[in-house]
């Protein structure tokens, strides 16, 4: 079983688009260029071993010639003059051989048979231990004997600076094949990245519309959707609004008439559902306005001064809210914004713990982290990013004192990415929460 799950495991074929895009292109160029070579060398073959052939009967017609009219005392000193190198002449009876020849020596054969004739009888041997070396015999006209020894070499020696040309030309076509891919991916990488990007309440560049034209189709449809997403939200804020605009008046008017009505168990309960009918409309004007937290301009702020103000405005109510340890340093910010995202969460500490602490650090990189601290009850694990989304809420009995509308927290992580910030929650050892916010 180990090794079928290996087997499974292995993935040779990439998994990026750039990666397979490179290799079936350089897979293909490579191919197309053996392909090219291997016919060029063919056919170059073919033409030299037709060449080589026929200079062979020549020569060897000649130099038969030749020595079959000097002096038998004369023939010892032209045989370096016609050595070719891939045959020589030898003044003897030569090696001992096998008749049986190979393909390629038959035609060498056939050749020297040409050139010799019908004047000098002739005998073809092939030298055991070397399948290309042969050996004619043939006896010239004052009966000395005269062997040709044939040794042919390579018809197309290589160059020396051929495997260098080759080498040069993989790495041309590996060079070029990742310029092509990497042009032809860019525009799939922007269009990506603004994808990542997108949000339509921040003011971030339009994709560039320019380029091939499906890359510029692409790029056009992309920024028509941004700009619809960014109406639909505007008009989800602009509903709701108007919503909580005309339910106000019915509102106040329900709890004028409940607040002159006799005392009864029955008024306070009508009183209270009317106040948090109120607030629920309230809080989610405020979760559809949060994602539009780019209204308000930002401004330079002292982040410590900024904390303890908040927690001074939270003990002068009575409520215990201190600031654990600060940093003290201007950043840029949306103070209002800010000011919500830290007033929910400590309100939430409050609800739960009863107290809350206020730390703010800054890192090497110049990021304020902001943590809200509480020893409360904390949160499931499993349960830690639920808690963001709206309407979402641990205590299901929907109490009044506990429940709430299960939007504070929503509304804080809204506000913190519309203020270019992120809102994390984590459980503290020995017991609580900590919600931590940065901002970059």
């Amino acid at each position: 079983m180990s090794v079928v799950a290996g087997l499974r495991g292995f993935r040779p074929w990439p998994r990026t688009l750039g990666s397979r895009l490179f290799l079936i292109l350089l897979a293909g160029l490579m191919l197309a260029q053996g392909l090219t070579f291997s016919v060029q060398s063919l056919e170059r073959y073919i033409t030299a071993k037709a060449v080589m052939l026929n200079t062979l009967e020549n020569d060897v017609a000649t130099s038969i010639a030749v020595l079959d009219r000097l002096p038998a005392a004369e023939r010892a000193d032209w045989l370096d003059r016609l050595d070719r190198g891939t045959y020589r002449f030898v003044l003897g009876p030569g090696l001992p051989g096998v008749p049986s020849l190979t393909d390629q020596g038959k035609q060498i054969a056939g050749k020297i048979q040409d050139a010799v004739g019908e004047r000098f009888p002739i005998r073809f041997e092939s030298i055991p231990g070397d399948g290309k070396r042969l050996q004619a015999h043939l006896t010239l006209s004052d009966g000395n004997p005269l062997t040709i020894d044939v040794n042919p070499a390579p018809i197309m020696p290589m160059a020396q600076w051929l495997p260098i040309v080759l080498l040069l030309q993989l790495g041309l076509l590996i060079l070029c094949t990742w310029l092509v891919v990497r042009q032809a991916l860019r525009p799939l990488a922007d269009l990506a990245n603004a994808a990542d990007a997108l949000d339509p309440n921040k003011k971030t560049p339009r994709l560039v519309e320019a380029g091939p034209s499906e890359v510029a189709h692409a790029a056009r449809a992309f920024n028509a959707m941004r700009d619809r997403i960014a109406h639909y939200l505007e008009e989800r804020v602009q509903i709701l609004a108007a919503i909580s605009h005309d339910l106000q008046t019915p509102i106040t008017r329900m709890k004028l008439r409940a607040e002159i009505a006799e005392d009864s168990p029955e008024k306070e309960k009508l009183v209270q559902d009317l106040a948090e009918i109120q607030r629920l409309v309230h809080e989610g004007v405020a979760y559809a306005r949060s994602a539009h937290g780019n209204t308000e301009k930002p401004s330079r702020i002292d982040i410590g001064s900024f904390v303890e103000s908040l927690a001074y405005d939270y003990q002068d109510t009575g409520k215990a809210v201190m600031v654990a340890d600060k940093v003290d340093g201007a950043i840029i910010t949306r103070p209002h914004a800010l000011r919500r995202i830290l007033t929910n969460l400590i309100d939430n500490a409050l609800k739960f713990a009863g107290t809350a602490e206020i730390s703010v650090q800054k890192d090497s990189t110049g990021t304020v982290l902001i943590k809200v601290l509480d020893r409360g009850p904390g949160i499931p694990e499993d349960q830690l990013d639920a808690v963001m989304q709206p309407f979402f809420r641990l205590e299901q009995s929907r109490s009044r004192g506990t429940g709430g509308t299960g939007l504070g927290l929503a509304i804080a992580g809204q506000l913190a990415q519309a203020i270019g910030g992120s809102l994390a929650l984590r459980n503290r050892e020995g017991g609580g929460l900590s919600a931590e916010i940065s901002l970059r």
